[in-house]
């Protein structure tokens, strides 16, 4: 793959990045970007659940060794971690930036310069973190970078509460996707981000991924080009409901998928609301997730680098 080039590129070219940076920006007001629907409007410094008006938050943008291994290769992954969250979980492990605030907010030329300084720093790729809540103002930062010089994949990295309307604009933008598929059972998502349909939006999501990228590609070099990575963190007592997403993956998107079993679950934020998740997981609860898993015929299984914590 000696010859890859973005898919934005062409989408650049052929001037449907501007249609598509048009009607992202139209859906902020009223705002319908995801599954929240909250209709406020942003673009007059209305905020709803991600309380995110018109310009994006960034808390934080660095290459980052500890993501999947085809993303770091060897010079890391280029992560823009955006402030706020369209899911909020209780028990977020990053709760200071998505229930807190953490960041500041970014004008899309500024937005632009931290996508092109990442490249200048040799990241295989950029890896937008929870960006369902800033698809416009990444769009739009998109269009600057390009005429400046980017010319390194995108990763579109959610927690899987994405409307397959919006990501359809993302079609010929993104190269990798990697959204999170964090629950099965109403109850849990409804106790734990007020997302009694997050199953549900998550199966549609990742069918639309699936649809545009593929089974993951990876180069010589060990370095992925394009595809879909499929995150999904074990949580304590089955509360994730593994087994059944494991057999959804399998059965609707491709037993060729590659998918991160992660092992990190503690509890963060305000886990201890939860019954069952004010606890560690335990190795136990991790090694019956990767069987279940495997029973279900997914075996392309990326390598944990995490350890427990024992207490």
């Amino acid at each position: 793959m000696k010859n890859f080039e973005p898919a934005y590129i062409k989408t650049f070219e052929t001037g449907l990045l501007q249609e598509k940076i048009k009607t992202a920006h139209d859906l902020l007001s009223p705002c319908n970007l995801c599954p929240r629907k909250c209709r406020v409007d942003r673009l007059s410094g209305e905020t709803g659940v991600c309380k995110t008006a018109k310009r994006a938050w960034v808390s934080s943008y660095n290459p980052h060794f500890g993501e999947e291994a085809p993303l770091v290769g060897k010079n890391g992954s280029g992560t823009i971690f955006f402030t706020h969250c369209n899911l909020m979980c209780l028990f977020c492990q990053n709760f200071e930036i998505s229930h807190e605030s953490c960041g500041q907010k970014v004008s899309n030329e500024e937005l632009a310069a931290i996508m092109l300084a990442l490249q200048q720093q040799g990241c295989h790729n950029i890896n937008f973190v929870t960006p369902s809540h800033v698809v416009p103002q990444i769009l739009a930062a998109l269009e600057i970078a390009v005429q400046q010089g980017l010319r390194v994949p995108l990763v579109y990295n959610s927690g899987g509460y994405d409307l397959p309307s919006t990501l359809r604009l993302l079609e010929g933008v993104f190269d990798i996707y990697m959204p999170d598929f964090k629950f099965w059972a109403p109850d849990v998502t409804e106790s734990a981000c007020r997302a009694a349909d997050y199953a549900e939006v998550a199966c549609s999501a990742l069918k639309e991924m699936q649809r545009q990228v593929g089974d993951l590609i990876i180069d010589d070099a060990g370095v992925a080009r394009r595809g879909l990575i499929i995150r999904h963190l074990v949580l304590p007592n089955g509360m994730a409901g593994t087994r059944n997403i494991m057999r959804f993956i399998a059965r609707e998107i491709s037993t060729h998928s590659y998918v991160n079993i992660m092992s990190q679950y503690r509890p963060c934020g305000h886990a201890a609301e939860i019954s069952g998740l004010n606890t560690f997981l335990s190795p136990a609860d991790y090694h019956s997730a990767v069987e279940a898993a495997k029973k279900e015929g997914i075996t392309r299984l990326d390598q944990p680098r995490r350890t427990f914590v024992l207490r």
